[in-house]
């Protein structure tokens, strides 16, 4: 039987408590397809969630949905789109708090040859091209801050590369601070720092 989500429109502005077991059911019908029911996604076509920040997986679920005022949503994806629409704030809570709960499986850097490249942009940046260290916000271990930053902590590199390349281009307009970062990065950058991403723990 499949797990039905309630209309956004007869929820109250701000959701109650987190309902793990609300979350996770609708994980398991919803989102495990692309996500897995734990949030350790099978490939890179799909993030990893397992042990992201609540705060971080909801504000993205809201940004799937195109707010008051907006002519589009600050995240352009058809499928999360849609699926997203389908889901109350409560929802949203849910299931964000659900796959924060879980635990992340390792990942691994896959070319030896990105370590020194992804290391050096990760933790001290690329002073001449004005770009910051990740790690001022993403965190030494890539675990980010709660509220403000998401985990990179064993995400996929192939992943991170295409959301740097959405950030660059304006595709993904939901953080001015990484599109102004990744359009100073070339593919090579991109690749090498996401890749050392992929390791980090």
């Amino acid at each position: 039987m499949a797990v039905s989500v309630s209309a956004s429109a007869a929820e109250p502005a701000q959701p109650a408590k987190p309902d793990l077991a609300r979350g996770q059911a609708i994980a398991t019908q919803v989102c495990t397809a692309c996500h897995a029911a734990d949030g350790n996604s099978a490939g890179a076509a799909f993030p990893k969630l397992a042990g992201q920040h609540a705060e971080y997986i909801f504000k993205q679920l809201k940004d799937y949905k195109t707010q008051p005022g907006a002519k589009a949503p600050a995240r352009n994806n058809p499928i999360m789109a849609g699926i997203a629409g389908a889901m109350s704030d409560q929802d949203m809570l849910n299931v964000a708090t659900s796959f924060s709960q879980q635990k992340a499986k390792p990942n691994y850097v896959r070319d030896k040859n990105d370590v020194a490249l992804g290391q050096k942009i990760y933790r001290g940046g690329i002073a001449d091209k004005g770009v910051p260290a990740c790690a001022a916000c993403h965190g030494a271990t890539g675990m980010g801050i709660p509220v403000q930053y998401p985990r990179l902590s064993w995400q996929w590199g192939d992943y991170t590369v295409a959301q740097l390349n959405a950030f660059a281009s304006g595709q993904r307009n939901n953080s001015e601070p990484m599109h102004q970062i990744s359009s100073r990065l070339n593919e090579a950058e991109m690749k090498a720092v996401a890749d050392y991403i992929a390791g980090l723990h």
